[in-house]
This record gives structure tokens, C-alpha cells and sequence, in this order.
């Protein structure tokens, strides 16, 4: 009876395994992308089942054998995730990733496809980022990202990263926002396009809350590359570029310059400097020792400077372990010319960087896995002479009549009118030069763990970062002689008496080096994470903690910030979602009591798609409506110790005898009490949609109250005190928008077809900001937006005297004719500081920024551009030389000596030539002030791709050739100069790259 038991055992267990083998069903299917393209290296796996898995190959094909009962997960490295239900009707499954699957990166290892996601969270791929040929990621991204405002900066390359805003300006203290890679606040100049695989810009409370006090003007989020499974890939790529500046300012010639240097003295009063004599040497060109006519501009830069990327990466893995290792190499030679003049170096502004970046997944068990990240990157600058010896701005103050660029026996050219170290030419040739290195690693370190031995769905994780950037300085220069002939007197129209004023001395090449400056950032954060489903629900708590320590060479300048944060994400029957979470954050620059402040966020979504009126619409593929409110505390500090009383020193006293002097101590800002850290309401309501089986759109419109921001109290504090007045928590700015973005894909036979647009409105109010009592509304900043821009309406300029006598006095200096007339806002007889209104707009930040890109591709040959624009946005036309001449022996630009006033020309566009400091014509006004919109075409290329069987034929997966145009138009209202290179600074460039990408 026994063994007959156990036979009819081991037969019901054959025939229930063979009932359950008959169940499951193969799976063929194919994985591709929002274009179609294959992935490869996903992992499709079954939900209720997770050990059962499989990975896609290179076509993007997977087999995999389950129930056609079941739902199959499909997580990819770069596209997102996607869960959909297995029907047994189908053969062969494809899989799209497309916009609802799209990966939204919270931070802290919570993925989130968009269909879950309740956040304002925009997303750009490698793919969009690598199209500018830039060294940094930072100059990757205009126009690129919806809700990202980049302005492009100038001067040197390795100075010129862009300027990052999200959501315009929303505190009149700090506005800059967190910059993350790979979950870790680093500095993105530092990271190139090549190694990056998405970029997400983290908008409202619901996206930034895990932060803490550092996320409350919006994240940055950069996520490298990293391995795949079961793949193999070699990336080999090369990019080279001429480069030209454009826009550069146009000053006068000689001949020109004495005339309006003569004229100026006229209008002061004063005798003429040229006589006519010295007018016909200079026009005639005939004594260029004596009579220089030199553009400088012209003899320091030449037309063209490169710049090479070389870029090669290994990507791939097993089933247990995945890597992404990269070697970036970049190098730039820049606009100096003649840099080859000295023996044994050269003083060309050169820039090199180099990369090294790897990231390692490894399932160390099937319940253990570890990440590890490592980047170092070494880079290079060099610079004739010294910073301190400003070219920049020598160019733009010296004359083209100062002195020769050498004198006829060849010592360089200068006088003692404009002094030592102002001959530009010598400045790159006879200073030496000097050099920055900067050396960064980059480390970091996760290891997670499932604790379903405890409960099922349980886990934990923690992880380490380090990171320590140091940056020295090595300067090797040296002073020059220099000299000028200036001619006495003259006989039969010929220079008779030439004298020399000789200045300076020869040096040798010396040396001298020092550290710049270090950080050294650690990080710490650790996490307990619950996972379940029950009915049609979906679960997820965790709770978090994080702590930072930054220190910065010098002292006081260590920095501590810990977060303990719970958080919840709740999904019922994938259609109803809704996130709380809760973050008290503690910071040492805040008041000891006043370290620790709490944060509450919630939001929701609904996925209108699923409900049964939309399920079978064939207009509407995937439809989601989001909201989101919470309160986000930041550390925003007026000064350091705001809370303890200042102290100065403040002079001494003297108590008789011979050394009886005592010093003294003078009381300083009062201590701020009561106080609290500065914090912001904000709301947010969100629609993501996709139509068509191809048009994505996302539209936000948000509203945020920031309060408690710190401000001077003296304005609400008479002077009568006899004390500075303290900071006190008591501004309030409110701030509004929209953003909406779009894009749409279409296969039309051999054409494919892409085209989107992106649009940011962010707008803003002052409502307080305990500002001094004004004598009239007009004046009061409170009411107007943050960096509102305060001056004089010009009514013109004043034809005459009797245009003075007939006209309200102005009381900032005498007026003459030529002279900028004001409008008398009050109506008081007088234009004095009573009379300043708002003006254009802020000259900081943009309220409108827009961009527009299309694509097209036709059997490999393909064209794509993208245009990006600003409007709502104010410059102030303050560079000296170009709008404020002659004063000082400044030099004298083109447009301003064509546009001037002169009796012959009563209704010019700028004010009389004058030699003399005038208060009157310079203060901020209408004049001086212009309409900063602009379009750019930041890229354009025409590209080749390879055909896949030729490729096949030689042993490679990809291929692709392309030219490629940077920032080669501009349309705008400044004719003189780039709209965002206003000022003395460096001419913005072009570019014109060829290059070629690669893969095995």
C-alpha cells in the first residue's frame, strides 16, 4: 500500500505539471523604440513571475515562454518601462516604448513610467543632447527640455557654460536650481553629451520634494549610460570643427577717432587735442609709427579656431553583470593669432579635457545587486599672460590712435596716457602665459537588497558618494619694455621735433602656482522600501534618509544637510495614482533653532485613457490628467550668522601721550530674530496625451507663492535707529506660467518624419519685500516682477538751448545740447529720482522661451534643425567704448560715432561726444535699454546613415557621417553685438563641424 501511495502521488504531480506545461505558450516578439528602431539589451520579464525572464538581441527580438494568462514587464536601459497583457490570439508580439512608457527618474532609484508618474517631469534623450557638438552638456540643452530656460554664456570655452533657469524667477534671493548626475549634485560642465543617456528637469512639488531644502527651484537631473544585458557594443565616434567668431565690435579708425576726440573737447569746452596737421598724418596714413591706425581687434584674434571630439565606449554585459566605460577626448584651439612667437611655448588660448567614465551594474546574487560609478576627468586650460591683465577689455578701451603695435625699432608700443600693460598685441606675445588644470573623481556606490526572506516586497539600499575637484594654477610671465614717438612740432608740413616716452622693463619668463580652490563632497543616503499589489492595487513606501557633507577650501565653508523623507506611490487598477510624501530636512547654514523644517507634498493622477468612454478611441492612444500641491523649505540665507550681532572694526581714539592710541569696535548689522527659512507653495496641474499613433503632448500651467524670503528690514525701519538694520523673513514673490510641449513622429514610406515645439511662459510679482516708503506708486519696486528694470523715460535729446530753458530742470549734472531730455513724470517742474519708472522687462531671465525642431529622413539621407528664441526680455546697452566713449581716453565704436548728435543732426539716436563723466546721459533710460528677443538656429546637420546590409558586410551595427552647423543664424533686434554677449565679453562663435559615429 505504501509504494502504491507514492505512485499515485508522483502521478497526480505528472499531471499537474503536465496541465501546467500545457498552459504556457512561446512568446515571440520584438522590443523597438518610439521610431521603430530594434532595442536591444531589454529585459522582458513575466510580472507574476519574475524569475522568468528573457532579454532582446541586437534586432530587438525575445523569446520567452509563459502563460498567455500573464502580463510581460519590458524594462529597457535608455526607453522606459511598459506592462502590457499577453493576448492568445497573438502570434508574435511588438512591443513599442512609446510616450506613456517613457522613464520619469525621481531620484533615489524610483522609475516611473510617465503613464504612473504624477509629477511635473520632462524627459530628452541622448539622442536630442548630441546634436551640438558641444564639450559640455550645459550647452546641450537650449531649447531642448520643456520648462528649462539655457542661456548661452561667452567668453572662453572652458568659461562659457550655460546659464540654467526652471520656471523663470521666483525669489528675489536664490534662484539657482540643483544640477544632479546619477542622483548626486555635480557640476555638469564637467559631463560631455557623449556619456549621458537622458536628461530630466524635475518642475514641481511633487518631482523635487525628496530633496529637501535644495530642490525648491527645480532639478536638473542627469542620468548616464549604462550597461546592457546580453549585448555588445563598441562606439567609436570623431568630431572637427571650425569655429569663427561673429558679431565682433567695430570701433573707428584713426582719422575718425581724432576727429571725434576733438569734437568731444569742443562740446566740453575745452581746446582740441589734434591739430590739423596731426588730422592729415592720420587720414593719410603716411606716419604709421607717429600716427597709428591700428585695429586691434583685427591684429589680436584671426578668422578661425578648431576644436576636435574623439569619443570611444564599450557597452554591454551578461545576465549578471552590465558596463558602460567611455574615453572622451576633447581639444580647442582658440582665436589668438601669432601665438608661435616665443621660443619653447606658445600663448594661444587652448583647452583640452579628458574623460574616463565607467558604470558597472552586477546582480551579485538574484537578490543582492551592486552599482558602481567612477569618472575622473583631467582638463586643461591656457591663456596668454594673465587673467588679471583683461584683454577683453583692453580691446575694447584702447584706440586705434593710442600708440603703434611697436615703435620702428621694435619695442612694443604704449605711452603714458593709457599706461603699462594695455598694448593688446604685446598682451598675447610679450606676457608670457599662464595655465589652469582642474582634476576631478568622481565615486559612487549602491548596493540594493530584496528582504522577501522577511515579507515579500521588501528591500533596502544604501549608498555612497565621494567626489573631490581640485583646480591649481601655474603662471608663467613676464613684464616688456615698452615706448611711443610723439611728434612736438611741425615744419613744412613734416614732423620737425619727435621726442620718446619710453616706460616698463624687459623680465625673464618667471613662475608661480597655487590652488585655486578644492571641493570635496561626500554623500550618504539609505533607504527601506515596501512593494506590493493586492485586487488591482499597487503599493510602494519607503523611507529614505540622506546626508551631505560639503567642504570647500578656506574656512567656514563646510556645509551639512540631512533629509529623513517618507514616501508613498499608490496605483489603483493603472488608473487612479496618487503620491505623499513627507521630508523634514536640517541644514547647519540656518539658525540653530531654526535647522529643521518640514515639507509635505502630495499629488494625483488619472489616466482618463483607460476608463471605458476613451478605451476605444482611435483619436486618443494614452491621456492623463495630474495635479500636485506641497510646501518646499529651502536654506537660502542672507548672510552667514544672520542670527548673532556684527561687529566692525571702527576706527580709534586717541587718550594723549606719545603712543596712546586705542582701537575701537563699531556695531554692525543687527541679529536677525524670530526667524524661519525661506519656503514655497506650489501648485501644479499637468495633461500628458498621445494621439494619433504619433503627436505627444504635455501642457502644465503652475502657480507658486514663495514667502519668508529674506529681505533687508530697512525699509521698514526709520533711520532714526542709528543701527544697520537686520534680514528679516519678510518677502513674498508670486510666480505663474505655462509650459507645453509637443512632438510628433511619422513613418510615411521611405520618409520619416519629425517635427515638435516647446513653450515656457514664466511670469512673476514682487508682493512684498519691506521696501522703503516711496514718494509716489510709481517708484515702488513692490508690485512689479523680480529684476524689474528701473530708469528715465528719454524723451529725445535737447536740440538747443532754448530747448533747456523751455524744459523741466534735470539735476544730475549740467545739460547741453546734445544732452538726453527726460520726461517729467511728476509733473513737478524738476527730473531728478523722483522720476524713474518700470521699464522692458528684467535683463536677467527671459519670461517667454520657445524653441522648434524638424526632422526628415529619406532611405538613410536625413536633415534636422532646431530653433530656440526668447522674447519678453530687456538688455541694458552699458558696454563702454560701444555706447559710453571717449570718457577716460576710451576708444569710440562705429555705431555710436554714425548715430551721435550733432547741431547738423539734432534727432540722432545718442547723446553729444563729450570726454567728461556725465551723470545726465548715463543713468539707465529708454536709450540705453533694447528689446533682448532673438531666434537662433542652434543646430542644423545633414547626416548619412550607412545602409544595415553594407554595414553587415563589413562587420558593423551602425554608421552615420554628418556636417553639422552651429548657431549660424541669428535673427534679432542689436545689430552690433549677439543678443546674449551684451557688454565687454568675448564675440560669440560658429561653428561648422564634420564628423563621423560608429558602432560595433
Amino acid at each position: 500500500m505504501h509504494i502504491i501511495h507514492k505512485i499515485s502521488v508522483l502521478a497526480l504531480f505528472m499531471l499537474f505539471c503536465i496541465s501546467g506545461w500545457s498552459q504556457n505558450k512561446q512568446i515571440n516578439g520584438t522590443v523597438v523604440n518610439h521610431k521603430g528602431e530594434p532595442v536591444s539589451g531589454a529585459r522582458v520579464s513575466v510580472v507574476d513571475h519574475p524569475e522568468l525572464k528573457a532579454y532582446t538581441n541586437t534586432d530587438g527580438t525575445f523569446k520567452i515562454s509563459t502563460s498567455v494568462e500573464n502580463s510581460l514587464k519590458i524594462e529597457t536601459i535608455d526607453d522606459g518601462v511598459k506592462t502590457i497583457q499577453l493576448d492568445s490570439s497573438e502570434e508574435a508580439l511588438t512591443i513599442s516604448m512609446d510616450f506613456a512608457s517613457q522613464r520619469r527618474d525621481l531620484g533615489f532609484g524610483f522609475d516611473q513610467p510617465l503613464s504612473e508618474s504624477t509629477g511635473a517631469i520632462s524627459y530628452t534623450s541622448s539622442e536630442d543632447i548630441n546634436k551640438r557638438s558641444s564639450f559640455s552638456t550645459a550647452n546641450s540643452l537650449f531649447g531642448n527640455v520643456l520648462g528649462l530656460t539655457a542661456l548661452q554664456e561667452n567668453g572662453a570655452v572652458w568659461d562659457a557654460a550655460a546659464t540654467m533657469y526652471i520656471r523663470g524667477l521666483q525669489t528675489t534671493s536664490n534662484n539657482n536650481i540643483l544640477v544632479l548626475v546619477d542622483g548626486i549634485e555635480r557640476d555638469i560642465r564637467y559631463i560631455v553629451p557623449e556619456e549621458v543617456a537622458s536628461v530630466s528637469v524635475l518642475r514641481d512639488a511633487a518631482a523635487v520634494a525628496l530633496y529637501g531644502y535644495k530642490g525648491i527651484n527645480g532639478i536638473l537631473s542627469v542620468t548616464t549610460k549604462r550597461g546592457k544585458y546580453n549585448t555588445s557594443e563598441i562606439n567609436v565616434s570623431y568630431d572637427h570643427a571650425i569655429n569663427w567668431q561673429k558679431r565682433k565690435p567695430e570701433f573707428v579708425n584713426g582719422f575718425t577717432y581724432a576727429k571725434a576726440i576733438n569734437e568731444a573737447l569742443i562740446n566740453d569746452g575745452k581746446d582740441t587735442r589734434y591739430s590739423q596737421n596731426d588730422l592729415n598724418a592720420f587720414e593719410s596714413g603716411k606716419y604709421p609709427y607717429l600716427y597709428p591706425n591700428v585695429n586691434w581687434f583685427d591684429e589680436v584674434f584671426r578668422n578661425h579656431g578648431s576644436s576636435n571630439i574623439y569619443n570611444v565606449n564599450f557597452r554591454g554585459g551578461g545576465k549578471k553583470m552590465r558596463y558602460f566605460t567611455m574615453f572622451n577626448l576633447q581639444g580647442n584651439q582658440g582665436f589668438i593669432r601669432n601665438s608661435e612667437m616665443n621660443e619653447g611655448y606658445s600663448t594661444q588660448e587652448k583647452y583640452s579635457k579628458a574623460n574616463i567614465r565607467t558604470n558597472l551594474d552586477i546582480d551579485v546574487t538574484s537578490t543582492t545587486k551592486a552599482e558602481i560609478n567612477l569618472m575622473g576627468v583631467l582638463n586643461e586650460f591656457s591663456r596668454p599672460g594673465l587673467a588679471s591683465d583683461n584683454l577683453i577689455g583692453k580691446l575694447y578701451t584702447v584706440p586705434s590712435v593710442a600708440f603703434p603695435i611697436k615703435t620702428s625699432d621694435g619695442i612694443w608700443g604704449g605711452n603714458e596716457t593709457w599706461g603699462s600693460n594695455m598694448n593688446p598685441v604685446a598682451l598675447t606675445q610679450a606676457r608670457g602665459y599662464s595655465t589652469g588644470h582642474t582634476r576631478s573623481l568622481y565615486a559612487d556606490f549602491k548596493l540594493s537588497q530584496k528582504l522577501d526572506v522577511i515579507t515579500e516586497g521588501l528591500s533596502a539600499s544604501i549608498r555612497l558618494g565621494y567626489d573631490n575637484i581640485a583646480a591649481y594654477w601655474e603662471g608663467h610671465n613676464r613684464d616688456y619694455a615698452y615706448a611711443s614717438d610723439v611728434v612736438n612740432s611741425w615744419e613744412n608740413g613734416e614732423p620737425a621735433d619727435i621726442s620718446r616716452y619710453t616706460g616698463g622693463a624687459e623680465s625673464e619668463l618667471g613662475y608661480g602656482d597655487k590652488l585655486d580652490w578644492q571641493d570635496r563632497h561626500m554623500n550618504f543616503n539609505g533607504s527601506v522600501n515596501y512593494e506590493t499589489s493586492f485586487d488591482k492595487s499597487k503599493l510602494l513606501t519607503s523611507l529614505i534618509y540622506s546626508y551631505e557633507n560639503h567642504v570647500l577650501n578656506n574656512q567656514n565653508n563646510t556645509f551639512y544637510r540631512q533629509n529623513v523623507a517618507a514616501y508613498a506611490h499608490y496605483v489603483y487598477n493603472s488608473k487612479y495614482i496618487a503620491d505623499l510624501t513627507l521630508v523634514a530636512s536640517g541644514s547647519n547654514k540656518l539658525a540653530p533653532d531654526q535647522k529643521w523644517n518640514y515639507s509635505p507634498t502630495v499629488s494625483a493622477a488619472w489616466v482618463l485613457s483607460k476608463e471605458d468612454f476613451l478605451n476605444s478611441s482611435d483619436f486618443i492612444d494614452f491621456l492623463k490628467l495630474r495635479a500636485s500641491f506641497g510646501i518646499i523649505n529651502s536654506d537660502n540665507i542672507p548672510t552667514e550668522d544672520y542670527w548673532e550681532q556684527s561687529f566692525s572694526d571702527g576706527g580709534g581714539y586717541h587718550l594723549g601721550g606719545n603712543y596712546d592710541w586705542y582701537g575701537g569696535t563699531m556695531e554692525g548689522q543687527l541679529a536677525s530674530m524670530n526667524s524661519t527659512s525661506e519656503k514655497a507653495f506650489k501648485y501644479n496641474f499637468g495633461i500628458d496625451a498621445a494621439m494619433l499613433k504619433g503627436l505627444n503632448i504635455t501642457v502644465d500651467t503652475y502657480y507658486e507663492k514663495r514667502k519668508d524670503i529674506w529681505v533687508s528690514a530697512g525699509g521698514a525701519n526709520s533711520a532714526v535707529l542709528g543701527a544697520s538694520s537686520p534680514y528679516a523673513n519678510g518677502g513674498i514673490v508670486n510666480s505663474w506660467g505655462v509650459e507645453t510641449g509637443l512632438d510628433y513622429i511619422k513613418q510615411l514610406g521611405d520618409w520619416a518624419v519629425s517635427v515638435g515645439g516647446k513653450f515656457t511662459l514664466s511670469k512673476n510679482k514682487i508682493d512684498e519685500m519691506l521696501e522703503e516708503p516711496r514718494a509716489y506708486d510709481y517708484l515702488r519696486r513692490t508690485g512689479q516682477s523680480v529684476y524689474q528694470i528701473f530708469g528715465y523715460q528719454a524723451l529725445g535729446l535737447f536740440i538747443d538751448e532754448a530747448d533747456i530753458a523751455n524744459s523741466p530742470a534735470q539735476q544730475f549734472s549740467e545739460v547741453k545740447p546734445g544732452d538726453i531730455k527726460y520726461k517729467d513724470q511728476n509733473n513737478d517742474g524738476i527730473v531728478n529720482e523722483y522720476d524713474e519708472v518700470a521699464l522692458g522687462y528684467n535683463a536677467v531671465v527671459p519670461e517667454i522661451y520657445y524653441s522648434f525642431n524638424l526632422g526628415l529622413e529619406w532611405k538613410g539621407f536625413g536633415l534636422n534643425a532646431l530653433f530656440q528664441g526668447v522674447t519678453n526680455y530687456t538688455t541694458v546697452l552699458n558696454a563702454p567704448s560701444v555706447y559710453i566713449p571717449l570718457i577716460d581716453n576710451r576708444n569710440i565704436s562705429e555705431e555710436y560715432y554714425n548715430n551721435r548728435w550733432t547741431p547738423e543732426t539734432p534727432f540722432a539716436r545718442y547723446p553729444r561726444l563729450t570726454t567728461e563723466v556725465n551723470d545726465n546721459n548715463f543713468k539707465t533710460n529708454t536709450i540705453w535699454l533694447a528689446d533682448a528677443s532673438y531666434l537662433k538656429l542652434r543646430n542644423c546637420e545633414l547626416y548619412y546613415k550607412l545602409p544595415v546590409n553594407f554595414l553587415s558586410t563589413i562587420k558593423m551595427k551602425t554608421g552615420k557621417v554628418y556636417v553639422r552647423g552651429v548657431d549660424l543664424l541669428t535673427i534679432d533686434n542689436i545689430d552690433i553685438s549677439d543678443p546674449e554677449s551684451i557688454g565687454v565679453a568675448y564675440p560669440m562663435t560658429r561653428s561648422l563641424n564634420v564628423g563621423f559615429a560608429f558602432g560595433f
